[in-house]
């Protein structure tokens, strides 16, 4: 872990982190859920299946729904959430003008290392405007021999900027994803913004071992930029 402060790179992950997706997603998710006759509530989809990638999860439906979970299922699944996502995709408040900030401050040693598929990634960057500062250096977990909680993408990233992996902070918003980072060896800024269902609680987070909670985008540039004090 870097000394607070001294931080060399800054790694995001993306649903939740910068754009506004979860709901979406987990909304597209649940209803072809519901078309195989399991009922899973709002909360409990999001609690089931927010910060993992979706093929890791095929068991959970299976033992909900006795439906085996084939390619084809999770290729409708991408579509009809691409199409919900390229229609109503909004960006998370104040992050697109924290990530040109902190583009700014690290001398562009920034990345978007997430654990949506490489596709995914790319459409949502590019609604949000962010695709041009992320160009080049937007990483998959499912293009790793492992998705989070394994650290494989956030490696990747860090080894693409040439950077120690303890000498990045990590922005993330889930447990899977906050385990990644720390696994990683990185310094872990945990986002929950107040009141949100889609986001892991404060607690779970630090508990997973993030070193800072804060709530608004806006705050992150700063965060990143000088000493981490316990939350």
């Amino acid at each position: 872990m870097a000394e607070p402060g001294s931080f060399d790179a800054v790694l995001f992950d993306c649903d939740g982190v910068l754009v506004d997706s979860e709901s979406i997603t987990n909304g597209v998710l649940r209803s072809m859920l519901h078309e195989l006759g399991w009922a899973v509530s709002e909360q409990d989809c999001f609690r089931l299946f927010v910060g993992r990638a979706l093929r890791d999860e095929t068991a959970v439906i299976t033992a909900h729904t006795g439906f085996v979970v084939t390619d084809d299922w999770l290729l409708e699944f991408r579509e009809r959430r691409n199409a919900a996502l390229s229609a109503r995709l909004e960006p998370i408040p104040g992050a697109v003008a924290a990530v040109h900030r902190i583009d700014a401050l690290m001398g562009g040693r920034i990345a978007c290392a997430s654990g949506a598929d490489l596709g995914k990634v790319q459409l949502q960057l590019g609604k949000v405007g962010l695709g041009p500062v992320f160009a080049g250096k937007m990483f998959s977990g499912m293009d790793q021999p492992h998705s989070k909680p394994a650290p494989d993408v956030y490696l990747a990233a860090a080894a693409f900027l040439g950077v120690d992996p303890a000498r990045a902070a990590v922005v993330e918003d889930t447990v899977p994803g906050v385990t990644a980072g720390v696994a990683a060896g990185a310094t872990v800024f945990g986002y929950c913004p107040p009141d949100s269902p889609a986001h892991h609680p404060p607690k779970a987070l630090l508990d997973a071992g993030a070193a800072h909670i804060f709530t608004a985008m806006a705050d992150l540039p700063a965060l990143v930029g000088r000493p981490v004090r316990a939350a």
